[in-house]
């Protein structure tokens, strides 16, 4: 059987946020076979409450260094919070896109804060931030999802000056945006129409092909965003 992650240490440490979603729980799953993970859910911790973060960081650092710290959250839509993507200016609401705008990008930027400061230094060590394909301005042919969009897109401007901030100290360590295709899940639930059966994925399926995209990816590739399958995804 072939190994995850050849390219880490054995017994390393990999923390997931967003633990209770299909993504999120099926690489906790996978990589219980391998290393140390901790799993954190929306309960355990809200990504967008800096007090929670900051105490989370001050229990885990005993512990040792961390390898992997994958930000599996992220918001679309809820129906309860009257969140859903905008298929036009006029459907857009402040307060929807300050919800949306916090979990997509401010938490991203706190995880980076506190967390890129235990990540191991002598071995291979990945923060990746999953993004999205319409995160990408350059690939915008359609208009629409505006905060969503918007959000994803401020996302990886993070995940670029974390990048850059982080190679002056500590060169070996990469943080990526990662785009793991339509996944059978809740949050792409009520888009799936359009999309291939082949392009659909489980959560297992992404995950595997996510994993294999951290395995492979070099410091010369920090800052960057990646689909599932590798490609380099346009600003």
């Amino acid at each position: 059987m072939t190994q995850i992650l050849p390219s880490f240490p054995d017994d390393f440490r990999a923390l997931i946020f967003g633990a209770r979603g299909g993504l999120g729980a099926a690489l906790c799953a996978t990589l219980a076979t391998r290393c140390h993970v901790t799993g954190v859910t929306r309960e355990d911790v809200d990504v967008c409450d800096e007090a929670a973060l900051e105490n989370l960081a001050a229990r885990l650092k005993a512990q040792g260094p961390l390898h992997l710290v994958v930000n599996a959250t992220g918001l679309l839509h809820d129906t309860n919070a009257a969140i859903q993507p905008e298929k036009s200016f006029k459907q857009i609401s402040a307060a929807a896109m300050a919800q949306v705008l916090a979990v997509n990008t401010i938490g991203p930027a706190l995880i980076a804060k506190y967390f890129l400061p235990l990540m191991a230094r002598d071995d291979k060590a990945v923060m990746a931030h999953l993004s999205a394909r319409v995160g990408s301005i350059s690939d915008n042919r359609m208009g629409g999802w505006t905060s969503y969009r918007a959000a994803k897109v401020a996302q990886n401007m993070v995940v670029k000056n974390a990048a850059i901030e982080t190679a002056r100290r500590d060169k070996q360590k990469i943080i990526i945006g990662l785009h793991p295709g339509t996944v059978d899940s809740r949050l792409s639930a009520p888009f799936q129409g359009n999309v291939a059966h082949d392009k659909l994925f489980s959560p297992a399926q992404s995950a595997g092909y996510l994993l294999n995209v951290i395995d492979g990816v070099t410091p010369a590739q920090s800052g960057k965003v990646l689909a599932w399958d590798g490609a380099e995804i346009p600003a």
